[in-house]
């Protein structure tokens, strides 16, 4: 009877073993999905487009390249009117207003409505796009400078054409400095976490360099009246 009652005590002392790390894997289960729950469900990282040579940056650290980029992409997507600027320039603005700050799309309703009230809209085809040579491969320095960790003071310098139907009716060399900074307040709309905040001078417009002159050799800038084209 002995050995037979051994066996029976060696087999509850092996159930209560088994429910023990049971209980332990519940237990270590639960941790886990809290951790899975509780994690963001989405994490931006600005990595720069050369990876050759490798990338070690904190991951908040937004690149010079990632704001030029997010700024040309963001400005060019607002300029373009494929069919009726007296109706395409709202549909931007409201389309993009995640990527603005409030005092930006003030103004460019504000800019809205002076070209619709001197008639520069209705049946206008727009688009804009960097000029060969002047994007910020070809010089990153003069293209973002860094004010701070959250503000950024971008230079586009973009070619500006308008038709009319099928005439064309503006052809334009422009040189925008535009304002950028950090705005991670709804990343549903808006996954960079960056916004324009317009401009930081007044547009200028950029001059045809001579056929002679050396490529490097910078062109000539006017300011804009009215501040903006």
């Amino acid at each position: 009877m002995s050995r037979f009652k051994n066996e029976v005590m060696h087999l509850q002392a092996h159930v209560k073993t088994l429910r023990l790390g049971a209980a332990a894997l519940l237990a270590v289960a639960l941790l886990l999905g809290f951790g899975w729950w509780s994690a963001p469900k989405t994490l931006t990282i600005h990595v720069p487009p050369d990876l050759r040579s490798g990338s070690t940056r904190k991951w908040w650290d937004v690149p010079p390249e990632s704001v030029y980029t997010f700024t040309f992409y963001i400005w060019q997507q607002a300029q373009r009117w494929p069919a009726n600027g007296e109706e395409d320039y709202p549909r931007n603005l409201k389309t993009l207003s995640a990527y603005f700050t409030p005092s930006c799309r003030s103004f460019l309703q504000q800019d809205y409505e002076w070209r619709r009230n001197n008639g520069e809209l209705r049946q206008r085809v727009r688009g804009i796009y960097e000029i060969p040579g002047r994007g910020y491969g070809d010089d990153p320095a003069s293209r973002v400078q860094v004010v701070s960790a959250n503000d950024w003071i971008v230079t586009l310098e973009v070619s500006a054409d308008e038709y009319l139907g099928a005439e064309q009716v503006k052809r334009a060399l422009v040189r925008y400095a535009l304002k950028v900074v950090r705005m991670d307040v709804d990343p549903e709309h808006n996954p960079f976490g960056l916004a324009l905040d317009c401009y930081a001078s007044a547009p200028q417009r950029i001059e045809p360099a001579p056929a002679t002159a050396s490529a490097r050799q910078p062109a000539a800038a006017t300011p804009l009246q009215g501040g903006a084209l």
